[in-house]
């Protein structure tokens, strides 16, 4: 496997995935041609030197997997770090290969280079699956997270 950073003719692949689940399917919009939206988020991402939007290629050089590591610099922890893991979607016809699992020892290495203290991420309560999966990697659930949603 072989991690790289996205680039903008990765885009509708990503969007893809992220569309190809019971969630994503509900809050994306994936059409050809993508609507600009999704082009103008990747340049805002691709300019921030605290945001990593990543693809995750087979041997044949075929995008499989994709994830985001967000960097954030706040005062607390003395001035520490936080990483953030979001988005972390798997071709479908390559899960259940260990790929996941993979991608995670990958970002929690990338976060630790970045001198991040804490790694962290938000699951959807409705995804029993992966909530134990992330239990299985070291995750722990110390926090309870909330939203609010604007239209």
């Amino acid at each position: 496997m072989n991690f790289r950073k996205a680039t903008q003719e990765d885009v509708p692949f990503i969007v893809a995935m992220l569309a190809d689940d019971e969630l994503g399917k509900t809050r994306e919009n994936y059409r050809n041609p993508l609507p600009a939206s999704y082009i103008e988020a990747f340049q805002a991402i691709d300019s921030d030197k605290n945001q990593e939007l990543m693809v995750v290629e087979n041997e044949a050089s075929e995008i499989i997997g994709t994830l985001q590591l967000s960097f954030i610099q706040y005062l607390t922890y003395r001035g520490g770090i936080r990483a953030q893991i979001e988005a972390v979607r798997i071709r479908k016809d390559q899960r259940g290969l260990g790929i996941g699992k993979k991608m995670f020892l990958w970002a929690i290495e990338r976060a630790k280079e970045r001198n991040a203290h804490v790694l962290q991420l938000t699951t959807d309560k409705r995804r029993p699956k992966a909530i134990q999966f992330y239990k299985d990697l070291g995750f722990e659930p110390t926090h309870e997270g909330m939203k609010m949603h604007f239209s």
